[in-house]
Parts: structure tokens; sequence; C-alpha cells
């Protein structure tokens, strides 16, 4: 989409219907469409607005709940999207799948590659068993706090 007209462009054609062209008249001076004239002069007289509207910035509702949700990664960095998803939904919290992903993006956080092995304390880990079997499975991880992270 291409970018919106200059203020100085709009201010000069509603200078110019104000001091007495017609909308038409100023389009043609200042080589501009009729109906970007008119709707200039609309929003000038509706609104007192001359600047174009702000444009694109679609928010996730997730935001509203950064604190929260960050609070629970740090508590889990081992729980999967759809662990964390229902947690969310628990505390009265919006998202889907997706859109925790693209929030954890956002905030630099990303799943870590090689597999977080849930181990019970007296369970000894050999070396070749390590992050392999039932319990294991992709983590959360905050980019501060690994270092075998990608940069962000």
């Amino acid at each position: 989409m291409p970018k919106a007209c200059s203020l100085d462009l709009r201010e000069r054609v509603i200078e110019a219907v104000e001091g007495g062209a017609s909308r038409r008249e100023a389009a043609a001076r200042f080589e501009v469409s009729a109906s970007s004239a008119v709707k200039w002069l609309q929003s000038w007289r509706r609104e007192g607005r001359r600047a174009p509207r702000p444009r694109g910035g679609s928010r996730s509702p997730l935001e509203d709940y950064a604190d929260g949700v960050l609070a629970l990664v740090g508590e889990r960095p081992d729980w999967t999207l759809e662990e964390f998803v229902a947690a969310l939904h628990k505390q009265r919290m919006p998202g889907s799948r997706s859109s925790l992903w693209r929030f954890l993006e956002r905030h630099d956080i990303s799943f870590k590659k090689k597999a977080c092995a849930r181990l019970s304390s007296n369970e000894p880990m050999s070396p070749g068993r390590a992050g392999i079997g039932s319990g294991s499975r992709p983590c959360l991880i905050h980019p501060a706090l690994s270092s075998s992270m990608k940069p962000g």
C-alpha cells in the first residue's frame, strides 16, 4: 500500500478550500485526486484532524498480560505450548498456541532444541541416555538464561 500524502500537502489543500476554492479545483491545483481532497476536508471538518490516521500495528491481547505470561515461563520453563495455553486459560488470560508462540518470539524466548530430561533425583543419569525417553521434551528458554541459544 502506498504511503500517505505529506501533512504539508494536506494542509495546503485544506487551506485552498477554506480560502474559497472548490475541492476539485484545489485537487487539480495540487495534483491530487478529487476524492483525496474530499476525504481530507471531511476529516478536517468532522474531527479537526489534518494528519493521516496511524497505519498498521495490530496488538496481541497477550501483551496486556505480559507480566503473568513471562512469570509462568520463568516458573515452568519445561512446559509445552499446550500446557502454557491451558495454564493461561485457567488464569482467565486469552491466547492460543500460535498467539503464544508469536508472543514468546517477540520477547526473545524460544524452544531449546535439545530435550530437557525430567529425571527424579534418585534416578542415575547415564551420558548415553541424556534427554532420551518418555520424560524428555523441549524446554522454553529465555536467552539470558542459556548461552547455547542463538542470538536474538
